[in-house]
């Protein structure tokens, strides 16, 4: 997840810097939604992990 959530900020990057706005701020919301999933997901699972243990 964090992957993904890197490789649509480094498209967005590339598409800032060539001058396509509409298509950078999209693929820079995309990063930030799969960033947060991936952040709720890493704190589920460190907590279901500490209650296990």
């Amino acid at each position: 997840m964090l992957h993904y959530a890197v490789v649509f900020f480094v498209i967005a990057l590339i598409a800032a810097v060539l001058g396509f706005g509409g298509l950078a701020s999209g693929a820079a919301g995309i990063a930030k939604i799969l960033f947060v999933v991936f952040l709720v997901m890493a704190v589920i699972s460190f907590l279901i992990n500490m209650v296990r243990a």
